[in-house]
């Protein structure tokens, strides 16, 4: 049986009734009562030793007997041990001699599992957490709960089985960034809404891991602005040398309510020519804690890397620092045309000791700013399961330290690995304060997505700082919610303050918002208009809203004002009824509060219907994950 399906199973594990364990737990002590209370008199022993042992063999189960019984023990003693990095260490390794097994009375007994196998108890057995439990009813013997440290199969002898003592589970560590779903908003008392840009995506990733294992992902872990900004959209770009983006706007029925609407906004950065770039100055910062050895850490991410480095230029620079108990430089800046230098510092890394990140960001940030000239472009590339535990681990102290150092020039974007102790809430705050981009990598799929196919758009920034801010005719609309972008909402003053940060977009980068919108006299008002409040007017009565966007140069400390009135639109493109099925999913697992009836099915024919151009797969994985969702909802 591979390591992987036995995982598999415990997730998929049912799970453990109370009532059923303390029923079996009562059985068994009364059983032992009974027991003790019957043997009123001492045990008698042969005088004849030789004929005792005849005695004792003939009563004995049968050969063929003795090692059915045998091999179900072992069955179930393998089906409920934990897994653990040392088991597989031992996946190339020789099998260990087993130990010898005393003979033990014949009795019948059963075995059950108590613990509940969640997405994050999967993931903590599979770097050594403990987390089997055994429960034993038996007639003839007091009952034992079993349970044992992370260890190699076949190290532990039967006949010390007893003296092992139960273990609870190890808490998970993953942390989300905790803020409220958006709520509407009357027109006519805050007519504004403002927010930064978020080309993320990693809330998506982490979302499809989550479904992958049979496991509906926490509400905390789904951003929906992310799993939105996922997907490359065909929208119209911008011509060469004119501003670096462009916005597109369309207005159409909301599909979960055809008393309201989306006002769906299209962001499309330019693609210019990867020669123009300036040369590229790399640091990779790589988390070797012993947190990070296990398969869908360290190794995938030396996998990922080595996907990024067919991709640079000769005239690109890389440099590697690790950081564990304490932070090293073990490659110093080196031309990204030396490929088997690189790959040979990268293939000696191996994972141990605590998680030194302070350290590490501060040695990254001294080489990218030694490494670059003037136009030249520097960026520290961030590896890490998300757990700081040495040094500074507190966000709002990771935020501060960033944004001290973002002034210099050099961007930070971070990627993640693993599961277990994904520290997301530090993940997004260093890549929004580090002016960098923050993705989930839990495939070698996603690791050729990020950092190949979307390699110009993740290195290679084309406006800084870039604000949205919509101002809604109250004339025209009575209410709105912005679909995302929690944790990315600024004050309204914020959008002319040129200090204050915002997202970056990168070469060839899309960004997507949806704002449902009530239109004025619609069934879904609900709300009365102010006795005493003045009605607004607006010499422009056909106009729904005005959109401006705020951006800076890359070079540039001064930002940029883009204006555009926003009217009514009644043919969606395609694009957009794609991005709104998504916004329709992402609301569907965070709980469906402005949803009506509308449903999983609803959300799955939505997406299949309007796919378009698919030339990856990613919006047909959609499809597949919605599936999933579905089932496990049921």
């Amino acid at each position: 049986m591979k390591i992987d399906d036995l995982k598999s199973g415990f997730d998929a594990a049912p799970l453990p009734d109370p009532q059923a364990k303390a029923d079996n737990i009562a059985l068994a002590q009364k059983n032992f009562a009974a027991l003790q209370a019957g043997q009123s008199e001492p045990r008698q022993t042969s005088r004849k030793p030789l004929r005792g042992l005849k005695v004792m063999f003939d009563a004995m189960t049968s050969k063929t007997g003795l090692a059915m019984t045998t091999g179900l023990v072992a069955c179930g003693f393998l089906f409920i041990t934990p897994i653990d990095d040392g088991l597989l260490d031992m996946a190339d390794q020789p099998a260990p001699t087993a130990p010898e097994i005393a003979p033990v009375p014949q009795t019948e007994f059963s075995i059950s599992t108590d613990a509940v196998m969640t997405e994050e108890s999967a993931a903590d057995l599979s770097a050594g957490g403990v987390q089997g439990m055994i429960a034993m009813d038996t007639t003839a013997a007091a009952p034992q709960a079993l349970s044992r440290n992370a260890q190699p199969l076949g190290s532990v002898a039967a006949s010390s089985m007893s003296d092992l003592a139960i273990v609870a589970p190890q808490p998970t560590t993953k942390q989300y960034p905790n803020a409220e779903q958006n709520p509407l908003k009357i027109a006519s008392d805050e007519p504004v809404s403002t927010f930064s840009i978020d080309v993320d995506a990693a809330s998506y990733a982490v979302v499809r891991s989550s479904l992958s294992r049979a496991q509906l992902p926490p509400s905390g872990a789904v951003r929906i602005e992310e799993m939105i900004n996922y997907f490359s959209y065909d929208y119209l770009a911008t011509d060469a040398g004119d501003v670096p983006f462009r916005a597109t706007t369309s207005v159409f029925e909301t599909p979960w309510n055809a008393d309201t609407q989306l006002l769906h906004i299209g962001i499309q950065g330019t693609l210019p020519d990867v020669s123009e770039h300036p040369p590229l100055n790399l640091v990779f910062l790589i988390d070797t804690s012993g947190s990070m050895n296990q398969p869908d850490k360290l190794p995938l991410l030396i996998s990922a890397f080595r996907l990024m480095l067919s991709e640079l230029r000769p005239e690109d620079e890389v440099s590697i620092i690790t950081y564990a108990g304490s932070a090293g430089q073990v490659l110093a800046p080196t031309p990204a045309s030396d490929r088997a230098t690189i790959l040979a510092a990268l293939n000696r890394l191996s994972a141990g000791g605590s998680t030194a990140g302070q350290a590490g960001l501060r040695q990254a940030y001294a080489i990218a700013a030694a490494m670059s000239e003037d136009g030249e472009i520097a960026r520290v590339i961030l590896a890490t399961d998300g757990d700081f535990n040495v040094g500074l681990n507190d966000p709002d102290t990771l935020k501060d330290y960033i944004t001290t150092r973002r002034d210099s020039g050099t961007y930070l974007s971070v990627l993640g690995f693993g599961r277990g102790n994904l520290n997301d809430a530090v993940m997004q705050s260093l890549a929004q304060n580090g002016n960098g981009i923050a993705a989930y990598i839990d495939t070698l799929s996603e690791a050729q997505k990020v950092l190949v196919d979307q390699l110009s758009g993740a290195l290679f920034p084309i406006a800084n700082d870039v604000k949205v801010q919509v101002e809604f005719n109250p004339s025209q609309i009575a209410k709105y919610r912005l679909i995302g972008y929690e944790t990315r909402a600024l004050n309204r003053e914020d959008f002319n303050n040129d200090a204050v940060d915002a997202g970056e977009i990168g070469a060839g980068h899309s960004v997507t918002a949806i704002y449902e919108i009530t239109p004025v006299g619609s069934a879904a008002q609900l709300t009365d208009p102010l006795r005493y409040g003045a009605a607004s007017e607006t010499a422009i009565s056909d106009e729904l809203a005005f959109l401006r966007l705020r951006y800076k140069e890359p070079s540039s400390d001064t930002s940029q004002l883009i204006e555009t009135p926003i009217s009514v639109q009644d043919t969606p493109s395609q694009e957009a009824q794609f991005a709104a099925a998504i916004a329709g999913f992402g609301q569907l697992l965070t709980g469906a509060q402005y949803l009506n009836d509308w449903g999983w099915g609803d959300a799955i024919a939505l997406a299949n219907n309007t796919r378009g151009d698919d030339p990856f797969g990613y919006r047909a994985e959609a499809v597949r994950l919605m599936r999933l969702a579905q089932s496990l909802s049921q």
